[in-house]
């Protein structure tokens, strides 16, 4: 077996591993290591995925070519923690399949400079509501929209819980907080109540005039944020997004997990659970977005393989 073809049966395995149901993905990745073997290639370029994934030639639809490549990204992404030489195709090369944006993984740096942006906003409501929103997105891995949904009554900030009531597929849930955070907010309701004693809404965080907040309002001030803060593009399709603190914290939580060698496996469906998830292989986009959760997941993988009597 060469080794590109072990490259490929090993990132399968991985993915499979971490509840991925990959369908038609075996089938062309096999398709794609021929082509290469064929052409006496050593690992994957951008001239030869491209070459590969338009050899259905013109009367294919542009989704299914795109969708070809999309599959070659996937384990250029995996295959490059191991060999430096592996070119990840660029995506618009083949515009016809929509793929998912670059996560744009925040540092605790980031999140400080987001932070201290919105703490210069006006007036003070205005800006004690998005620090404590930028903190809370953080912190928790709640989507914006649940955030934005939450009224007092679901922040109990005693016992340090949140309850999230009918969010994505019509689910609740409780979700415990840090002892900082449950403080944190606390801090800012009192705050909130002293500086709108009469507010128009039982939402727990209130715009400047007492109302609840609202998404597209939330998405430009999160931009001005971005800007203020110092956050560029790290590409065309990599640019600070509301939904990528969800993304930075879940990457967090797995590279945690790998990192102390703990059974990421077992626990996969604890953080599906928390994060509110349908099942536990939508969860698995977190580690194959970021190329060193593949590649600690694909060493977990060879260690436990090695190990095997």
């Amino acid at each position: 077996m060469s080794a590109l073809r072990q490259a490929a049966s090993d990132y399968l395995a991985v993915r499979r591993a971490l509840g991925s149901r990959l369908e038609g993905y075996p089938r062309l990745l096999d398709s794609f290591i021929t082509y290469l073997e064929a052409a006496g290639a050593a690992t994957v370029t951008t001239e030869l995925a491209l070459a590969w994934a338009r050899l259905p030639g013109n009367d294919a639809h542009p989704s299914y070519l795109g969708k070809r490549l999309c599959v070659v990204r996937g384990f250029a992404r995996h295959l490059r923690a191991f060999d430096p030489a592996t070119e990840i195709p660029p995506a618009g090369l083949l515009p016809g399949r929509k793929c998912r944006a670059v996560p744009y993984l925040y540092s605790d740096a980031d999140i400080a400079a987001l932070m201290t942006a919105a703490g210069s906003l006006s007036p003070a409501l205005r800006a004690a509501t998005y620090r404590t929103l930028v903190g809370l997105l953080a912190v928790s891995g709640l989507r914006i929209g649940e955030l934005i949904r939450l009224d007092r009554d679901d922040v109990d900030s005693d016992e340090g819980v949140l309850v999230i009531r009918d969010s994505k597929f019509g689910k609740s849930r409780e979700v415990p907080l840090h002892p900082s955070t449950a403080a944190a907010l606390a801090g800012y309701a009192r705050l909130r109540d002293e500086l709108c004693p009469r507010p128009a809404t039982a939402s727990f965080l209130v715009s400047r005039a007492g109302t609840r907040l609202v998404y597209n309002t939330v998405q430009r001030t999160f931009a001005r944020l971005a800007r203020d803060a110092g956050l560029t593009a790290r590409s065309e399709r990599c640019r600070p997004r509301l939904h990528d603190a969800r993304h930075s914290f879940a990457s967090g939580v797995l590279l945690g997990w790998y990192r102390a060698d703990a059974s990421v496996e077992a626990r996969m469906p604890l953080l599906s659970t928390y994060l509110g998830h349908g099942r536990p292989s939508d969860t698995y986009w977190y580690v194959s977005a970021v190329p060193e959760l593949l590649a600690l997941a694909a060493e977990r993988r060879e260690h436990f393989l090695g190990a095997r009597p």
